[in-house]
């Protein structure tokens, strides 16, 4: 059986929110509720192991202060994979080794969308990578390029991931004309890889499409890799990247004590 291990990885860099993992957030830093969230889901998804990957000292301290593991690494990783596969490295993960990816500032993801990816993977020997995404619910946020959308095939393999709005409906005005509803789709950043992808990806050359739409799922899909689409079972709650997110998130969280 596949060993299964869950990383999260949490900067103090962030452009719009800085030291965004160690914000407090109903009386705890905010990386201790999402490594709490881990720690459920373990129970549920059995991680055999738990992981904070940071290139801050700061965020180290404050980790281990409430009893987390954490894998210092390069503070020069472009990309959230990138620093994966340093993790992976470090502790030397067979290749087969599933790495479930959990945003160290998502501290509202639903148990089910760790469960979810991990047995994807698992039932999906040909992708290297697993992860979800919701319908589009609004005009709105089909047109929002914050919004990432994902095109997938009948197999529920991607076929692109872009911020501008796909699928297009040429002929909108068409009496056959599909409900978008039905492919257009919104990406979830929540992963799971196999061990032995990651330190292929570490290798990989930055590709066109990665630079243009600054998506680093994109290189994984120029250099051949598949990747694994599923509508999620439960819609993720609310992310943290702003003061406004961080109130949000917080009313959410005093509601639920």
């Amino acid at each position: 059986m596949s060993k299964k291990v869950l990383v999260i990885p949490a900067r103090y860099a962030s452009t719009r929110l800085p030291g965004k993992p160690l914000r407090e957030l109903a009386g705890k830093p905010m990386i201790q509720h999402v490594f709490e969230r881990a720690v459920d889901a373990a129970k549920s998804v059995g991680f055999d192991f738990i992981v904070i990957a940071t290139d801050d000292a700061r965020i180290q301290s404050c980790c281990e202060g409430f009893g987390a593991k954490v894998c210092m690494t390069s503070a020069k990783h472009e990309t959230g994979s990138d620093r994966l596969a340093e993790v992976v490295n470090t502790y030397g993960w067979n290749d087969d080794t599933v790495v479930v990816n959990l945003q160290g500032d998502e501290p509202l993801t639903p148990i089910s969308s760790l469960q979810q990816v991990t047995t994807n993977i698992l039932n999906n020997p040909d992708a290297s990578i697993a992860t979800l995404a919701t319908p589009l619910e609004s005009d709105n946020e089909y047109n929002d390029p914050n919004v990432v959308r994902v095109v997938i095939d009948k197999k529920g393999m991607a076929l692109y991931f872009s911020r501008a709005p796909i699928p297009f409906q040429r002929d909108s005005q068409n009496d056959d004309a599909v409900n978008l509803s039905d492919f257009a789709l919104r990406h979830i950043g929540i992963y799971a890889y196999r061990a032995k992808y990651l330190k292929q990806f570490a290798n990989m050359e930055v590709c066109p499409l990665e630079q243009l739409e600054k998506l680093e799922q994109l290189r994984a899909m120029w250099h051949g890799a598949k990747i694994h689409v599923a509508v999620a079972d439960e819609v993720p709650g609310h992310g943290v990247d702003t003061e406004a997110d961080l109130k949000a998130v917080e009313k959410i969280l005093f509601s639920r004590k």
